[in-house]
């Protein structure tokens, strides 16, 4: 494992949706929100209007400053609008897939926005090219744009309702059309999204921190199988599936989320907090200080701070302005894709006894290289501490895990990651200790990427090459939970 070469351990995500009706300042507004929701995806970033007429569409590669600016976005015309961010977890890295997904059909245009993974998506997208469908892209998302233009429906909503309910996997979405605002959330859950409101227009957002900045308020998040119709008349829900329990996607508090968000009934700071707290319970260390892997290990640093009693210290700083693309040195500087991104404050580390608070470990070798700094640095012991269990299995809903034989964990002991590591001990967080951070039903979770329990049945040919990509090498498919994820199992 030493002569690795350094891939990046950072994870893929989904996407991040936001979308106004009724504000005459609907474009600007969404670019705002698409601000707060960056973290969520930074190869991509778009937006499509809608002035009651029409939609109008700029969508581009990189962050949201880049990809926008004030000529683009005076060219979004309308009271309506939604946006995406993307990072990719179906389809390639291409201008082609970037988000919101627009087009023109015999009933008018409608735009989509996307946060999820459909497994059931290249099933549903051979069926539609045998019957002459042509797709111009190669990611899950536009099924559905297909499969809500099918002219045998009379009206739009009935093909909305007979199209969601063709759809498995994880789906949070965000349509536009000339005169109305859809959201979506499939049965499970899986992502979050939520409404807000701003004076007299609505909103429909990924998480609650990009209300905050439009000094906008909270109303509720939508529920699992909800969709939320607005227009005009104001706002209507609908519940086109049959009941389904939940199975929220327990890495949006782990990582994914903002801490200054509040997804599935909880805010992310405080579960990240109590997930330090834990794990101070679980893995005590003798050290001198607490430090966190910046940004999302910031919150379970501080737990883990406050209940040990050990003082926590600045002993890592994010340069933020790092985007997806910049001038790379040649491989005589090493390890300059972690270096460029964090960097160790030797005032703070040199000669320490150090508990250094990471979020996850994923490959393993992005974690080895930002240890070796904090080792060159100075510090005298290294005590590694992990806020979640070992990242046994891949995810099909949305993040973009690599497969079973690249996950460390999989593959490794603790003991073997300890030394591949070169640190003086390693703890993770339990799965019971993991779920006991949440406040709400334990069952309400989805863990498989811990647990290897999907809540969504595997073996169809549906789901053939989503298998195949993930478990490479493998010739059972993944175990399907009846009984849920239930606190301390696994």
């Amino acid at each position: 494992m030493g002569g690795e070469a350094l891939v990046s351990d950072g994870l893929k995500e989904f996407c991040g949706l936001f979308g106004v009706y009724n504000h005459s300042e609907a474009s600007r507004l969404t670019y705002l929100g698409l601000f707060s929701l960056q973290h969520r995806g930074e190869e991509s970033a778009g937006i499509v209007s809608s002035d009651g007429q029409s939609l109008y569409k700029h969508v581009g590669m990189g962050l949201v400053a880049d990809v926008f600016s004030e000529q683009n976005l005076s060219q979004l015309k309308g009271k309506a609008a939604i946006g995406h961010t993307r990072y990719s977890t179906t389809g390639s890295s291409l201008l082609k897939n970037a988000q919101p997904l627009q087009v023109d059909y015999s009933r008018g245009s409608i735009a989509i926005a996307h946060n999820g993974n459909l497994i059931n998506a290249l099933v549903l997208r051979d069926e539609l090219e045998a019957h002459g469908s042509i797709f111009q892209t190669t990611i899950d998302s536009e099924v559905i744009l297909h499969l809500l233009a099918d002219p045998a429906y009379a009206h739009f909503e009935e093909a909305l309702v007979d199209t969601l309910r063709q759809l498995k996997g994880a789906f949070s979405l965000l349509i536009l059309r000339e005169d109305s605002l859809i959201g979506v959330r499939d049965p499970n859950g899986f992502r979050p999204l939520c409404l807000g409101t701003l004076g007299g227009s609505h909103l429909l957002t990924s998480e609650s921190c990009a209300l905050d900045l439009l000094g906008a308020k909270f109303v509720r998040e939508l529920e699992p199988g909800e969709v939320v119709i607005v227009n005009g008349s104001g706002v209507r829900s609908l519940k086109p599936f049959p009941p389904t329990e939940p199975s929220h996607c327990i890495f949006e508090h782990v990582y994914f989320a903002r801490p200054d968000s509040v997804i599935f009934g909880e805010s992310v700071n405080l579960v990240r907090q109590r997930l330090g707290r834990r794990l101070a319970r679980e893995h005590p260390a003798d050290a001198d200080c607490v430090i966190a892997i910046p940004d999302s290990g910031n919150s379970a640093a501080l737990g883990y701070s406050l209940e040990s009693g050990i003082p926590l210290e600045i002993g890592m700083t994010r340069n933020h302005y790092v985007g997806r693309t910049f001038i790379q040195p040649n491989q005589q500087i090493r390890d300059f894709q972690v270096r460029v991104k964090f960097n160790p404050v030797r005032a703070a580390l040199a000669g320490k006894r150090v508990v250094v608070v990471d979020d996850s470990i994923v490959r393993g070798t992005t974690c080895k290289a930002r240890l070796k700094s904090i080792r060159a640095a100075g510090a005298r012991e290294i005590h590694m501490r992990v806020s979640c269990p070992p990242i046994m299995n891949p995810c099909f809903y949305g993040i973009d895990f690599p497969t079973r034989e690249e996950l460390i964990a999989c593959t490794h002991s603790p003991e073997e990651i300890r030394k591949f590591l070169e640190v003086d001990s390693l703890g993770y967080l339990s799965l019971e200790g993991l779920l006991s951070a949440v406040t709400g039903n334990k069952s309400h979770y989805c863990t498989a990427c811990y647990s290897g329990r999907y809540p969504l049945s595997f073996g169809k040919e549906a789901d053939k090459y989503i298998l195949e990509r993930k478990f490479a090498g493998e010739s059972h498919p993944p175990a399907v939970s009846d009984s849920r994820n239930q606190e301390g199992r696994g």
